[in-house]
């Protein structure tokens, strides 16, 4: 009888870490999500995030900084309970490896670099849903594909285009997961352990700087392969059938030569605002579950 109670809670200790990743993404993204829409109008050439926001609101109204928020939370309830989920389990073994000593930063970037990776792949479905909706009102009437909500862009997606399509922009994507995560949780370990041994803050104020400096390293990690990502998303073919670009690495390279490497951080203030707040809040997230369960003794 022992043995049969114990089993729920090894069951829980096993899926706990995925839970509560897409539960903090989850959350995140209700709050981002507005940001996140003008994020990527920018990216898509609507001007400056101030002419973006008042277009949008004057022609739109309040309502088109959620369009697709059902897609923003289908894409966390998979990518980011994929990829902290993977993370704790991949450091958890790698820990286990090395005798229980704690593991120094390449390790933990490593580990980093391989989740982001997972939860790319398994969440990139929906990261195409998303971007097709939130850019579906720059699009001439006659193009726009009018989902109606993330399941709806699911199943149109694979019945126009087939199955595979789904992962269309996957290679980017997987790579922007990578570059993110590298630069969420090695900056993150480096400022935790610079606000608590050199500077002696407390748990909070570290927590809370660390997080802040993991944000603005991932945005600038991540952005440059975000933009390659999103103008590959959202193409569509000319009349003769013919996309704008061949590959993630044709779109680069157009992008390069056509407005240098600075075109690649377009709208950099706007998605370090968008993504800084999201990791920090799944930071503190995180940190106030894990304060919560070690005081339960869960």
């Amino acid at each position: 009888m022992a043995e049969e109670k114990k089993a729920p809670a090894g069951v829980w200790h096993t899926i706990k870490p995925f839970v509560n990743g897409g539960c903090s993404g989850m959350l995140a993204t209700c709050v981002i999500q507005p940001i996140d829409m003008i994020k990527v109008r920018i990216q898509l050439g609507q001007g400056t995030a101030g002419t973006v926001t008042r277009t949008m609101l004057r022609e739109e109204g309040v309502g088109a900084f959620y369009k697709g928020l059902s897609a923003g939370l289908l894409r966390q309830a998979t990518y980011t309970t994929a990829r902290l989920g993977s993370f704790k389990i991949l450091t958890a073994k790698a820990i286990e490896a090395n005798d229980g000593k704690p593991l120094p930063l390449y390790q933990k970037a490593l580990c980093g670099l391989t989740a982001g990776a997972i939860g790319a792949c398994v969440g990139s479905p929906a990261d195409l849903a998303l971007i097709r909706m939130q850019a579906d009102a720059t699009l001439p009437l006659a193009q726009r594909r009018n989902y109606t909500n993330a399941f709806h862009a699911l199943y149109r997606i694979t019945a126009d285009e087939g199955i595979l399509a789904l992962w269309k922009g996957a290679g980017p994507t997987v790579v922007r997961a990578m570059a993110l995560n590298m630069g969420m949780l090695a900056s993150y370990d480096q400022s935790v352990e610079f606000f608590k041994d050199n500077l002696g803050m407390g748990e909070a104020a570290t927590v809370l700087g660390a997080s802040s400096v993991s944000g603005f390293f991932a945005a600038a990690c991540s952005l440059p392969f975000d933009y390659v990502k999103t103008q590959i998303q959202k193409m569509q073919p000319d009349a003769e059938g013919k996309y704008p670009y061949s590959g993630s690495l044709d779109c680069a390279m157009k992008t390069l030569k056509s407005g240098g490497p600075f075109k690649f951080y377009t709208g950099f203030p706007v998605y370090c605002v968008r993504i800084a707040p999201h990791v920090m809040m799944t930071w503190i997230f995180l940190n106030q579950i894990q304060k919560f369960e070690k005081k339960i003794g869960f």
